[in-house]
């Protein structure tokens, strides 16, 4: 039986979006993810690479708007549905993304003792959830 001979810390997350202006201003301009730059893809699409971590998280236009993946929160279907993203700052980081007018699927919230999450919406409706160890 083989296994993944891994060769990297991190997994790098594609992620499709609608508009890439308003994502671009979400995961760059607001999470302060570092521009790692962009590229056209094969079918006529564009993708947007940003660091976080050693994470890459590729922003990809398709060349026409797909569908919109289900709703629902976490349970609402099965698949991909959140990504978690570690943070020292999770009570100043969810409130500015409440300010620019992101929804607050869940407010900061003990999850456990000394474990603190959020959840937001980025501009699509995709998840992403905030944690903090104090």
């Amino acid at each position: 039986m083989a296994t993944a001979q891994v060769t990297k810390d991190s997994i790098d997350l594609g992620i499709v979006v609608c508009d890439p202006e308003k994502s671009l201003a979400f995961y760059r301009d607001l999470l302060g993810f570092e521009s790692q730059g962009e590229m056209k893809m094969p079918g006529g699409g564009h993708m947007y690479r940003l660091l976080c971590g050693t994470t890459v998280l590729k922003l990809v236009k398709a060349p026409s708007d797909p569908a919109k993946a289900a709703g629902g929160g976490i349970n609402g279907a099965c698949g991909y549905r959140y990504f978690t993203i570690s943070v020292s700052n999770l009570e100043e980081i969810t409130t500015a993304c409440a300010d620019a007018g992101h929804a607050i699927s869940v407010p900061p919230f003990e999850i456990r003792p000394g474990i603190t999450i959020s959840i937001v919406e980025d501009p699509d409706g995709n998840l992403v959830e905030f944690l903090q160890i104090k």
